[in-house]
Formats: C-alpha cells, structure tokens, sequence
C-alpha cells in the first residue's frame, strides 16, 4: 500500500516558506517528492502541484494532513493505493 499526498498549491509566493517548514518537519516521511508548476522565461504561476510519497503511520499522515490544511491556499488529498 502507498500514502500519496496531493498539495493544490493556490499562492506558492505566499506560502511557500510556510509549506517547506512542515515538509521539514515531517522529512524522515516523505520518501518521495515532486513539485510542479507551469513557467516559462515570460511568466512564473501562483499555482502549483506537491505530490509525497509518504512512509508514516496513520497517526503521523493525519497530523501531517492536519498541519498541511493549516496553510493559506493549500488543498490537500490524501490517496492510498
């Protein structure tokens, strides 16, 4: 079984220091870690995508859900497969 969080990102500028300290915090969980966001040399989103793999417990992915749903214009969703 795999524990997939998905972080809809809706201000990256305005949350992103916020978003890397609770990734830090919760590091030796995450097993993989995928960051996207549309750029160009013209233009940079808002917008963005974290995808984490995560290696936790139950208790661990909830508060980490928890603290990640804390955040302005964070979204997150947690998929099992």
């Amino acid at each position: 079984m795999a524990n997939i969080l998905i972080l809809s990102v809706e201000q990256r500028k305005a949350c992103a220091i916020k978003i890397q300290e609770t990734l830090t915090n919760s590091g030796c969980e995450i097993k993989t870690r995928l960051g996207i966001h549309d750029s160009s040399s013209q233009t940079c989103s808002q917008k963005g995508l974290i995808i984490l793999e995560i290696i936790a417990e139950k208790p661990e992915i909830d508060n980490l859900v928890l603290q990640l749903q804390k955040i302005d214009y964070v979204k997150v969703k947690l998929v099992t497969i």
